[in-house]
């Protein structure tokens, strides 16, 4: 809602108005008329959100294009893996309890040899980290009960990484229209923010688990603001657009 995209989202009322209208009203009809399937489509979305994310977190660390190239295979392989094994588990309800420590050893053994591979390639550097943070998101797939506590963590590594990015953003439309420079890291108003929503959207994401139904359909609300997000995220983070380039990637970069 920063006043530098005002402009472009008049400019652009079907992708950044109706189109979220849309997916509002879809989100409403899916939970109510379609629970099992529609969980099913937010989970998916999830996963390709926060897959896309992971690679475009470590596409600004690297610009060698065979390290890119490398990250982008592995990061989509483990997290299509995780999503096949919650497919299984959560929705096709299979039980696999009895192999649940042989799935863990083949995964890390997996997962040690992408390590392996990325060091003997690239050596040790920064983006090692985002790019084991990438593969190892959905990985509660392989040992939780539940699938929501599969996306907690997911979602907890992403917000993470999406919240010191949009914090750099905010930083930086700030000092330039200040003749003095913020020094802090951080802008307290976007933290302000950030944990007012974080906290009201964890609340109502509790009711899910009382019995009262009406408590309980709260849940769509906190839901609904994720699947907003993951659509809006797809267009104010497109850098192949100028006004995108010129209002949030010179501050991620500079």
């Amino acid at each position: 809602m920063n006043k530098t995209n005002k402009d472009h989202i008049l400019q652009n009322k079907i992708s950044l108005i109706f189109i979220p209208l849309t997916i509002f009203f879809f989100c409403l009809v899916g939970f109510f008329f379609f629970n099992k399937i529609f969980y099913l489509i937010f989970f998916a979305a999830n996963v390709y959100h926060v897959t896309r994310q992971s690679f475009g977190v470590s596409k600004l660390y690297t610009k060698e294009k065979s390290n890119v190239n490398f990250q982008e295979k592995h990061i989509y392989f483990f997290n299509f893996l995780f999503f096949f094994i919650a497919y299984l588990r959560f929705f096709l309800e299979i039980d696999i309890a009895d192999f649940i420590i042989y799935l863990n050893i083949a995964v890390l053994f997996i997962l040690g040899i992408s390590i392996a591979m990325y060091l003997f390639k690239f050596g040790f550097d920064q983006s090692l980290f985002a790019f084991i943070t990438g593969c190892l998101i959905f990985y509660p797939a392989c040992f939780v009960n539940n699938p929501v506590h599969v996306i907690l963590m997911g979602v907890t590594m992403h917000f993470s990484q999406y919240l010191f990015l949009t914090n750099k953003v905010v930083i930086g439309r700030k000092n330039e229209n200040k003749s003095e420079l913020i020094k802090s890291r951080f802008s307290m108003y976007f933290v302000l923010v950030a944990i007012i929503y974080g906290s009201v959207m964890a609340s109502l994401s509790m009711f899910g688990k009382y019995e009262e139904q009406a408590l309980k359909n709260l849940i769509i609300i906190p839901i609904i603001g994720q699947i907003l997000h993951f659509y809006l995220d797809s267009q104010l983070w497109k850098f192949s657009l100028k006004h995108n380039r010129d209002s949030v990637l010179k501050y991620i970069m500079n």
